[in-house]
C-alpha cells in the first residue's frame, strides 16, 4: 500500500486528493495546508487522515511514502527537494518547476535515490489525447504540416506568473506528447495590459527540425469567450480537437491540398496547380474517463512496478526549457531562441 500526503489544499488540491483516495493500492494519509479553513475542509471530507499545517512535518512523516506537490509553482523545487531527500516519491503539479536547472537537479536526485517523480501533466489521460497520439501514431495524417492551438478566457489573472506559464503547460505537454518531432527554436510575442502585472495575451511559436513543421500557441486571459481548440494538419488528412465539445471533441477531416507542378506552359513559364480535396469527416468513439483518476492510478502503479512514467521528470523538464525560451523570446521583442 503506497501511503499518500498531500500538500496544498487550494484550487486544484481537493482533486488530487480525491483521485489519490480512489486509487487502487493507494491510502491517502495527510493533507497539509496553511489555511486552517481549507484544512478543516479537507478533515471534514477525510475524517481519517492527518491535518497539518507545515508542508516539512509532512515530508518528515515516516509514515508517507509519496507527496502530491499541490502549490504554485515558485515553492516547487524546495519541497520536491525535502521530499526526495526524505525518501519519497513525488507527484507534482505543472508546471514542474521555475526553472530547468531545478528540473535537472531533482531529476538527477530522484535517479541516485531511485524514485519516481511525475508531473501533473493531466490532459495526456484523457480520451481525446490519447485517441489523438493513437491516430498520429498510426500515421493516418500523413506527413504532419502543422499544429495550432488556442486556450483563452477571461481570467484567472495570476499574481506569480505570466499567460504562457499558467496555460501554456497545458498544451505544450500535450504537443510534445503527440508529436515525435525535436523542437529546434521557440518565439513568443506578449502584451501586458494592465501597469504591474504580468503579459496577459501572448502568442507562441515553436519550430521543429526536418520538414518545416511549425506548431503555434494562442493564450489569453482577456477573451471575451472561452476556446479551447487544437488543430493538426497533415498532408493526407486534418484533425481538429474542441474540448469544450459535449460529444464531439475529436474530428477527422479528410481533407487537403495537392499541388503538383507543371514546366510546359505556352511560355515556357512553371506553373503550380493546385487541387483541393474535401471528404469525409469522422468523429471517433473516445475512452471515457476522468483524467486524473487515470493519471493517480498510473503513478501508483509505476511505483509499485519500478517504472519510469511517461509525464516524469524529463517530460516536465522539456516544457520548462519551452516556457524559459518564451520568456527570453519575450524579454528580446519576439527574438528567434535556438533550443
Amino acid at each position: 500500500m503506497l501511503n499518500i500526503g498531500v500538500i496544498g489544499f487550494g484550487y486544484w488540491g481537493p482533486n488530487v486528493a480525491r483521485n489519490f483516495h480512489a486509487a487502487a493500492g493507494a491510502k491517502l494519509v495527510a493533507i497539509c495546508d496553511f489555511s486552517d479553513k481549507r484544512l478543516a475542509l479537507a478533515q471534514n471530507n477525510y475524517p481519517f487522515i492527518q491535518g497539518i499545517k507545515d508542508p516539512y512535518e509532512l515530508i518528515r512523516s515516516t509514515g508517507i511514502d509519496a507527496v502530491a506537490i499541490v502549490t504554485p509553482v515558485f515553492s516547487h523545487y524546495e519541497l520536491a527537494k525535502a521530499a526526495l531527500l526524505a525518501g519519497k516519491h513525488i507527484f507534482v503539479e505543472k508546471p514542474f518547476t521555475a526553472t530547468s536547472a531545478q528540473a535537472r537537479e531533482l531529476i538527477d536526485l530522484a535517479e541516485r535515490k531511485n524514485l519516481r517523480i511525475m508531473v501533473d501533466h493531466t490532459f495526456l489521460f484523457t480520451g481525446a489525447v490519447r485517441k489523438i497520439k493513437q491516430v498520429i501514431d498510426s500515421g493516418e495524417l500523413g506527413k504532419l504540416l502543422f499544429y495550432d492551438s488556442v486556450r483563452v478566457n477571461l481570467g484567472l489573472f495570476q499574481h506569480d506568473v505570466n499567460v504562457i506559464w499558467d496555460l501554456a503547460p497545458h498544451d505544450l505537454s500535450i504537443m510534445a506528447h503527440v508529436i515525435d518531432k525535436k523542437p529546434l527554436a521557440i518565439a513568443a510575442h506578449g502584451s501586458i495590459h494592465f501597469q504591474g502585472g504580468f503579459e496577459d495575451i501572448a502568442y507562441v511559436a515553436v519550430e521543429f527540425e526536418g520538414n518545416g513543421f511549425l506548431a503555434h500557441f494562442h493564450v489569453n486571459w482577456l477573451s471575451p469567450v472561452k476556446i479551447r481548440q487544437t488543430l493538426i494538419s497533415g498532408d493526407k488528412k486534418m484533425l481538429v480537437w474542441d474540448d469544450l465539445s459535449a460529444d464531439e471533441k475529436v474530428k477527422i477531416y479528410d481533407r487537403g491540398v495537392e499541388v503538383k507542378s507543371s514546366n510546359g506552359g505556352k511560355d515556357g513559364i512553371h506553373e503550380l496547380l493546385v487541387s483541393y480535396r474535401s471528404g469525409d469527416v469522422h468523429i471517433p468513439k473516445l475512452e471515457a474517463m476522468e483524467a486524473l483518476k487515470a493519471e493517480a492510478q498510473y503513478f501508483v502503479e509505476c511505483v509499485e512496478k519500478n517504472l519510469p512514467p511517461a509525464n516524469g521528470g524529463q517530460a516536465g523538464l522539456q516544457v520548462v526549457r519551452l516556457l524559459e525560451a518564451a520568456d527570453e523570446s519575450l524579454k528580446q521583442g519576439g527574438k528567434r531562441i535556438v533550443l
